[in-house]
């Protein structure tokens, strides 16, 4: 099995990407890459060797923002639930998954909505078009070749203590020396090792492979039956389920 993770930005030049392979009770990193454009990505996803793309973006937005902002726009419209209150803008802010995500991370994903995550999730938009251009199953509930995926939640899930890792390299060297501690037999070459260090991005795109491989194998949590059709809509998040030592039974 081969594993694909993108750490995805608004531009190609914060965009990074890892390949994982899974074989004989082995995972090795065999391409991490920064820099990388959609047309790569596509590549990537559409060789057929790939089981599963992880993307860390938001695949859609929340259903009421959708449907304000379609409204808003017919000025013919007076809609009285538009009220402009807290808990209203709330519901515009977070799409289901989110919220599934608060309870079980105890902490709020970006607002796709409201914050410059959703610049990236233009971008996303145009890859999910391409992805499934190139005959990619691009269900965003995570039933086919891709997922949502949420790195620095999965790894406080999985165990580990992702304090300051985003920022600065010397958490991202010490949270490596524990991951590889835990992880015997996930092979790092030094060469990219050292880019996990040196860049928050690559380490972000490592992890989305590894919480691809749960998704892969359905480790994960899916979206409960109630909110299963609009997941297909706004995404959903892999968030994995099991301990971080179980991607390789």
């Amino acid at each position: 099995m081969l594993t694909a993770g993108i750490d995805l930005a608004a531009e190609s030049a914060g965009t990074a990407l890892a390949v994982i392979e899974w074989a004989d009770g082995r995972a090795r990193l065999i391409d991490l890459r920064l820099g990388v454009d959609d047309a790569a990505i596509v590549a990537v996803a559409s060789a057929g060797d790939i089981a599963k793309l992880g993307i860390d973006c938001a695949f859609g937005w929340p259903d009421e923002f959708v449907a304000f902002v379609s409204g808003h726009a017919d000025l013919t419209v007076s809609d009285p639930s538009v009220e402009g209150g807290m808990a209203w803008r709330r519901t515009l802010a977070y799409r289901e998954t989110d919220r599934f995500a608060r309870e079980v991370t105890k902490r709020w994903p970006l607002s796709v909505s409201t914050d410059r995550l959703g610049l990236t999730a233009m971008r996303c938009a145009g890859l999910l078009r391409r992805l499934a251009e190139a005959g990619v199953d691009t269900d965003r509930a995570g039933a086919g070749d891709i997922a949502e995926v949420y790195p620095g939640a999965s790894l406080r899930l999985w165990g580990f203590d992702t304090t300051g890792y985003r920022r600065d390299p010397n958490r991202r060297r010490e949270l490596l020396t524990v991951l590889r501690v835990r992880a015997p037999w996930f092979d790092l070459a030094e060469a990219h090792a050292e880019l996990m260090v040196a860049s928050g991005d690559a380490f972000d795109a490592v992890i989305a492979a590894l919480v691809t491989r749960a998704a892969a194998r359905g480790l994960y949590i899916p979206p409960p039956a109630d909110v299963a059709e609009r997941a297909t809509r706004e995404g959903w998040i892999a968030l994995p389920t099991g301990l971080f030592e179980s991607l390789i039974g």
